[in-house]
C-alpha cells in the first residue's frame, strides 16, 4: 500500500478508503495474509479510526475481508459459487461433491421439511449433516433429511455412527432412480447451531438453499443447505464458478 494522504473527494471518505483498499488487496496480499491494524492504517492513509473501521466493515461485508476471532483481519478466499440450477441431476454425495460428511443422527424434522416429505408431523428421519469446506475453511452447512422409506436396508448395515453412518445412508440414497429435483433460494440468518460451525455469529446472514429430490413419484430426500453469504454467490447454469474478484475459473 502506498503512503498518499486521501484527498477532498465528493463521495464519502470511508467509500473512497474502501476503494483504494480493494485495490491494494488486489495487488499487495494474498489469500489469508493478514492486515496492518486499525492503528497503523488509519495513520498510513490520514484518516479517522472510525472512517477506516466502515470502510473494513463494507469490504467485509463484500466478501473482501473477514474478521477471525484471536488472528484478525485476513484477506478472504474466493467466493464459492452455489450453483442454483437443476441442469444437473445428482445424488448427494456423488459426481464432484464438494461436501464433507460429518455425522447422521435419526430426529424429527422441522415442520416445513416434514410437509416437503409428505411425512408425519412427528415422524423420524435420518439426518445427515454434511460440510462445504474452501481453503481449510467451512463456507456452507447442509442438513439432509432420508425418510426410512428412502433407504429400507440401511437397518442391516453395520454402520456405528457419525460420518460412516453418515456415508452408509448416502450410499442407500444413491441405489433409487434419481427422477428429478427442484431448489428454492431464500436469504436468512444463521442459527446458533450453523453459526457454530461456520464460524459466524449467531443472526448473521446466510443463504438457504433447499432442494427436493424425487424417485418413484415422491420427494425422496429434502436438503437444507446454509452458505454464508459472505463468501458464496450465486451462479446459473453449467458448472460451478469461483470469481476471485474478477478473475473467473471454472469448475467442474
Amino acid at each position: 500500500m502506498g503512503t498518499t494522504q486521501l484527498e477532498s473527494v465528493p463521495e464519502p471518505k470511508y467509500w473512497h478508503l474502501k476503494t483504494v483498499l480493494a485495490e491494494a488487496l488486489d495487488t499487495d496480499f494474498a489469500v489469508g495474509e493478514i492486515l496492518p491494524n486499525e492503528r497503523d492504517l488509519a495513520a498510513r492513509f490520514g484518516v479517522a479510526r472510525a472512517t477506516l473501521r466502515q470502510a473494513l466493515e463494507q469490504l467485509e461485508l463484500e466478501g473482501r475481508l473477514q474478521r477471525r476471532r484471536g488472528v484478525g483481519t485476513t484477506v478472504a478466499p474466493p467466493r464459492v459459487g452455489v450453483d442454483v440450477t437443476t441442469s444437473r441431476q445428482d445424488w448427494p454425495g456423488t459426481g464432484n461433491d464438494a461436501w464433507q460428511a460429518a455425522e447422521c443422527t435419526v430426529a424429527v424434522p422441522s415442520a416445513a421439511v416434514a410437509r416437503l416429505l409428505d411425512t408425519e408431523t412427528d415422524e423420524e428421519v435420518h439426518m445427515v449433516r454434511r460440510l462445504r469446506v474452501s481453503h481449510g475453511r467451512p463456507v456452507a452447512a447442509e442438513l439432509l433429511h432420508v425418510p426410512s422409506a428412502s433407504v429400507p436396508e440401511l437397518p442391516a448395515i453395520e454402520a456405528p455412527s457419525g460420518p460412516a453412518l453418515a456415508r452408509s445412508v448416502l450410499r442407500e440414497l444413491q441405489r433409487l432412480d434419481l427422477e428429478g429435483q427442484d431448489r428454492a433460494v431464500e436469504l436468512g440468518s444463521a442459527g446458533t447451531v450453523d453459526a457454530r460451525e461456520l464460524d459466524r455469529l449467531p443472526g448473521a446472514p446466510v443463504l438457504v438453499v433447499t432442494t427436493r429430490y424425487f424417485s418413484e413419484g415422491r420427494t425422496a430426500a429434502v436438503s437444507v443447505a446454509t452458505y454464508r453469504a459472505d463468501t458464496c454467490r450465486l451462479t446459473f447454469g453449467g458448472d460451478v464458478e469461483i470469481n476471485h474478484h474478477g478473475q473467473q475459473r471454472r469448475a467442474s
